[in-house]
């Protein structure tokens, strides 16, 4: 009974906004990690399902994906699902405000306090403020994007011409899909700088070979100035376009920049190695929505590969620290660039911690059951964040859930 009295007599309020790969996989990771009579896990999320983001351009050409419904992957595990829309955040007075997902701005509106913030919104697609993308293009950044682009390509007839503009991983997997999925289309990639620029001399050239094989018209070291309904213009002229796909990178989410967060210039939250915004200890921000260090300090760019160790790194502190119990570090790495080319061929681009491309590239065939092999244990990771290996809930101390998350670790 005496031992009893050392636990916290109120639940620590945990609330993690969106549920994306990382958002999803920190819930979960910290509701194996705390005892459930400590602690109240909240994940708010708009959309019911979990949406795996890096099958969007297999949704988009109309492919079928399989359904992840959150109740589902939550069940049994203690986090409560909130589906809502955040729209905004008081860091201050440590709450985050919700409406419901359908509902007109304004109504519905409700607070959610929380002793802890773990901040997962992500990102969507970067317009760089170029004139006609917002009106014209579509985006594949996430699903309702996906969908409305799925819905224009199925009208589209034989013949007509779609431009992909983008040549980073995104743009080279969504123009080698939609190639391979409509052989009948004219598909024209886009490209700021030359074609697979940051690929090693093997997986350049393999990527040369698939585009070739495709059919895909590539304008290299090309920048775009403007978007029609049936054209881009460019720096080299215009190129037809009954549809333009923007995929031009990412930009986060707003939302942590009209608070009192301390953020970089883009608005990701600045956090120290655990992942702790560096302005307010009791918020953790994870994935896009992090500026994080990676080796040599140079910051992490936007990925899953990088998303989801930010993820189990900030969970697995917010447990040591409130249980008190010793602080785990992951040093956040890379290994290699996983592309796919359509579902018959991929690329494996072998890279050093920082990044940087290296020789070696594992192409073709096996390359392509490669990154699907990745894909489903991204997926499978997400419903399983401590990969399936024995777990022990700790009880947090009284002290520690006054003290917060934020505090130090004895």
């Amino acid at each position: 009974m005496q031992q009893n009295t050392r636990h916290t007599a109120h639940q620590h309020r945990i609330v993690v906004v969106g549920a994306g790969y990382t958002g999803a996989s920190a819930a979960g990771r910290l509701a194996a990690r705390l005892h459930r009579e400590d602690v109240s896990i909240t994940l708010v999320n708009a959309e019911p399902d979990f949406v795996e983001r890096v099958r969007l351009h297999q949704l988009a050409v109309g492919q079928n994906l399989r359904p992840r419904p959150l109740d589902a992957m939550f069940a049994g595990t203690g986090v409560r699902l909130r589906i809502a829309r955040v729209t905004g955040i008081d860091v201050d007075a440590r709450t985050v405000t919700v409406t419901p997902p359908v509902a007109p701005a304004g109504s519905g509106t409700e607070d959610i306090p929380y002793d802890t913030l773990v901040h997962a919104l992500g990102s969507a697609w970067n317009t760089h403020g170029v004139p006609g993308v917002e009106k014209h293009a579509h985006d594949i950044a996430g699903r309702a994007g996906a969908l409305r682009l799925r819905d224009r390509l199925a009208g589209l007839a034989s013949g007509s011409p779609v431009a992909v503009v983008g040549g980073g991983l995104t743009g080279v997997e969504a123009a080698t899909e939609l190639a391979e999925a409509r052989p009948d289309l004219a598909v024209s990639l886009i490209s700021r700088g030359p074609l697979g620029g940051w690929l090693s001399p093997k997986g350049a050239r393999h990527l040369r070979k698939v585009f070739a094989g495709l059919r895909i018209t590539v304008h290299e070291n090309t920048d775009v100035t403007a978007v029609h309904a049936d054209r881009a213009t460019t720096t080299g002229g215009d190129v037809p376009a009954e549809v333009t796909v923007w995929t031009t990178g990412f930009a986060v989410h707003p939302i942590a920049r009209a608070t009192t967060l301390e953020t970089a210039e883009d608005g990701q939250i600045t956090v120290d190695a655990t992942m702790r915004s560096t302005s307010h200890p009791d918020v953790y921000a994870i994935g896009d929505a992090a500026r994080a260090a990676g080796p040599g300090g140079k910051p992490l760019r936007m990925s899953c590969a990088s998303g989801v160790p930010s993820a189990w790194q900030a969970a697995d502190a917010i447990a040591a620290r409130l249980t008190g119990t010793k602080l785990p570090t992951i040093s956040a790495r890379y290994v290699n660039q996983c592309v796919s080319l359509g579902r018959k061929e991929g690329l494996i681009q072998y890279v050093t911690a920082d990044d940087r491309a290296v020789s070696a590239a594992l192409t073709g065939r096996p390359a392509a059951l490669y990154k699907e092999l990745v894909c489903k244990a991204a997926a499978w990771g997400v419903a399983h964040p401590t990969l399936s290996l024995p777990t022990r809930r700790r009880r947090v101390t009284a002290e520690r859930a006054r003290a917060g998350a934020g505090a130090p670790t004895a």
